[in-house]
């Protein structure tokens, strides 16, 4: 086995002593890390309103299973049944197909929301993602509330919408300013021929700070300027609104 080196005062071997030193680098780094590392605690129950770490029980809240389904024993015997017939999962609809699961779901959630249709998604990232993608275009317009979930900014991030305009918290006065300037920029048609559209994305329910859209408001200007409405109400279906319905 040969092994050629190449001395650092060559302008090829200072490349490799470059390179060699940065990797060096970036393993000092790596262990300096690890013995400040963070030993996560190991959650042993389910998700329910207590939660079992290292043998003692904590009050949960960090999880988004409001109304217990996690555990409710209905929802586990369905899903036990489920397996039963069907086995462990469906595989990926994108890629295996549409299943009779999927269809009898999105039936249920549309007549629960009273909609014409719905369509579900595994996350509500993979459903933001997919709705502004389909909804905008590069040279549409967007209007999002400054505090909107992250999922809803990088949604428009992915979708590479160019006009992009962020209003303060539920201010419906710097609402209706920005709407005011995305109507100027509409009258510019797109390469297209066609007039952008017009945008506004909202939480319904925040999760950060608990409160609530000014939905009626917001809709009233989305009619006023010929814009579109777009709410994710992850934090609001089964809790708020009439039968849980957001």
């Amino acid at each position: 086995l040969k092994i050629r080196s190449f001395p650092c005062a060559s302008a090829r071997g200072i490349r490799w002593c470059v390179a060699m030193a940065t990797t060096a680098k970036f393993w000092s780094k790596l262990s300096a890390a690890q013995a400040l590392k963070t030993v996560p605690r190991v959650v042993s129950s389910g998700q329910g309103a207590h939660l079992e770490i290292a043998g003692k029980s904590y009050l949960n809240f960090c999880s988004s299973h409001y109304l217990g389904f996690a555990e409710a024993p209905r929802l586990k015997k369905a899903a036990q049944n489920a397996i039963e017939k069907y086995g462990l999962g469906t595989g990926y609809r994108t890629l295996t197909g549409t299943h009779s699961l999927h269809v009898e779901l999105e039936r249920a959630i549309a007549n629960f929301k009273g909609t014409e249709a719905a369509v579900c998604f595994s996350s509500a990232y993979a459903a933001n993602a997919s709705a502004v993608q389909t909804i905008l275009d590069k040279d549409d317009i967007v209007i999002s509330d400054q505090l909107n979930h992250a999922s809803i900014i990088d949604a428009v991030r992915v979708a590479g919408v160019r006009n992009k305009f962020a209003y303060k918290h539920a201010d419906m006065d710097d609402l209706e300013k920005k709407l005011i300037a995305a109507s100027e920029l509409q009258q510019k048609p797109k390469p297209n021929g066609e007039h952008p559209l017009i945008l506004i994305v909202t939480d319904g329910v925040f999760s950060m700070d608990g409160d609530l859209a000014p939905l009626p408001k917001i809709v009233d200007l989305a009619k006023k300027y010929d814009a579109l409405t777009m709410v994710d109400d992850a934090h609001g279906e089964g809790v708020v609104g009439q039968g849980g319905r957001g």
